[in-house]
């Protein structure tokens, strides 16, 4: 039996297979609701996901999987290079592009139980953050999104479960397993690189509260950083020597630092873009469709409140602790688990309200996502372990008002996304369905058809990686039409993806002999042809 920090056995629910078993349950459930219709909702690959597999597609094709991807801005690969070996699998499909986001937004409900177990003690705790996180809009949507963000909560919740399992047993090679974890986070997604501000808070708060502690955990200390270093020296070495244009990306054009962006008022910003980042999770959620469902919170209403609650709670907790260090001498090793998830929501959340463009933004703020479980976790916890407390009246209400907001928790999320979300002509927007819907298009023709699609250059990633193999396929930029030829006669066709009229009228008098279409749908995923 596992012991908790203080060295006493941490109780598995009453019976291991019950615990095991709820767990497979909620995987296997948070498995399908990222997986079910994958191919339909979101209803198009965004152009950014599509880049992502283009990319995967020539590494495939040339056997080059890059540490360092430069097209749209620079994206680390190894998501990217993970995606390769799917596509490779499961072809040029919305599946094979996504489903390494499925496989990860998964594995991040085990983290957050593995994890949430060892902070708390109990895998009661566990078992609530694997359900809160199976069921969360935030996390379902970017595990249905060919986005390499989506590797940084896996990363985060199992390199910090094996570090605190590590700090628990005292045995190297949980700490081994922890660093090399860690050092791979690198390799996934920007917002990653500010999360050694959670380890170096940690260090601190561990010297404080454990005598000795770098006499002691000096040898874990250095088997950590050694497999940290490991892992990540491909991309160091990248960043810092063959290549340290790639490390600074796009950060600084949008960073609030930058005097062209703060203009002077650095501090008002500051506090405008923290704020909104706070905002997000309870009032005011992010308003871009691909990455939320605006103009609401990032959390439903129930874990929401649960959030507030754990982390006001974690503040007084903290303080208490740290006056009873100060002044008493008190050593507690809650005081490392307060400290740790107070650091890891602000920390991870710095690559959002130090960025001006978007915010609020899910997305650079996907870090938190684990934590803001973790912490929801808590008001939970402590009403379940009062139950008994109370009398058999109250004891019954407080059961089931648990019943009903677990229940709420389970349904309010997925209705949201797979009804109201996935029927949303907005979502078709937000991820351009009318460049599927080109696609579909032209799949119907012979192969021996001359297909022309005048359209924009992130427009054409998409019917690229979709079509990757299909002949006769031609790109033009709305500039370039006059260059096209078509031969009186001849299967062919001229696809406009956007409703510019005057090039559409151009190409109307240029090839008079043609058949003017607009395809439209109750969608708004429109798209416009000329045809022999």
């Amino acid at each position: 039996m596992k012991k908790n920090e203080n060295g006493s056995a941490i109780p598995w629910h009453k019976d291991k297979l019950i615990v095991a078993g709820l767990l497979l349950i909620i995987l296997l459930v948070a498995f399908t609701l990222r997986i079910s219709n994958i191919e339909n909702i979101p209803y198009s690959i965004f152009p950014d996901e599509a880049q992502n597999g283009i990319d995967a597609q020539v590494a495939n094709a040339t056997g080059q999987y890059k540490l360092f991807y430069e097209s749209n801005n620079g994206r680390e690969g190894l998501f990217i290079n993970i995606q390769a070996m799917s596509i490779k699998l499961l072809g040029s499909t919305a599946l094979g592009l996504k489903l390494p986001s499925i496989i990860f937004g998964t594995l991040t409900v085990l983290g957050v139980f593995l994890l949430a177990s060892e902070l708390f003690g109990t895998y009661l705790a566990g078992l609530i953050g694997a359900w809160l996180t199976t069921f969360s809009y935030w996390a379902i949507n970017f595990s249905r999104i060919g986005f390499r963000a989506v590797m940084v909560p896996f990363v985060l919740t199992f390199a910090f479960y094996f570090l605190f399992r590590g700090l628990r047993t005292k045995k190297l090679h949980d700490f081994i397993i922890a660093g090399f974890i860690y050092g791979l986070g690198l390799h996934t997604y920007i917002a990653f690189r500010v999360s050694p501000l959670v380890l170096i808070v940690l260090l601190v708060s561990l010297m404080i509260t454990r005598e000795k502690f770098l006499k002691n955990y000096w040898k874990h200390v250095l088997v950590f950083a050694i497999a940290m270093f490991i892992s990540a020296a491909p991309m160091l070495l990248d960043f810092f020597h063959f290549h340290p244009e790639h490390y600074a990306s796009r950060t600084s054009e949008i960073s609030i630092l930058n005097p062209a962006t703060n203009k002077g008022h650095l501090l008002p910003l500051l506090g405008k873009t923290f704020g909104l980042s706070l905002a997000k999770y309870n009032f005011w959620g992010d308003q871009n469709m691909r990455q939320n469902y605006p103009p609401y919170p990032i959390l439903n209403p129930i874990t929401g409140v649960a959030f507030l609650v754990g982390l006001i709670y974690i503040f007084i907790k903290f303080f208490h602790l740290l006056h009873a260090r100060l002044k008493n001498k008190v050593r507690s090793h809650k005081f490392d688990v307060w400290v740790f998830l107070l650091a890891w929501f602000f920390a991870l959340l710095i690559p959002e309200f130090l960025a001006y463009e978007g915010n609020p933004h899910a997305l650079r703020s996907i870090g938190t996502l684990p934590v803001v479980m973790i912490i929801s976790v808590l008001p939970f916890l402590w009403l379940i372990r009062k139950i008994n407390s109370f009398g058999n009246s109250f004891k019954f209400l407080v059961i089931s008002l648990l019943i009903v907001a677990f229940s709420f928790i389970a349904i309010f999320d997925p209705v949201k996304y797979f009804v109201f979300f996935a029927n949303s002509p907005k979502q078709h927007s937000a991820f351009e369905g009318n460049l599927k819907e080109v696609s579909n298009y032209i799949q119907a023709f012979p192969p021996s058809t001359q297909k022309n699609i005048i359209t924009g250059s992130m427009q054409r990633l998409t019917l690229k990686y979709l079509n990757q193999n299909l002949p006769n396929t031609n790109y033009f930029y709305p500039g370039e039409a006059d260059s096209i030829n078509l031969t009186p006669g001849a299967s062919s066709v001229i696809i406009f993806t956007g409703a510019d009229q005057k090039i559409i009228d151009a190409m109307k008098a240029k090839f008079p002999g043609t058949n003017f279409q607009p395809h439209l749908n109750a969608f708004g995923d429109n798209f416009y042809t000329l045809k022999y």
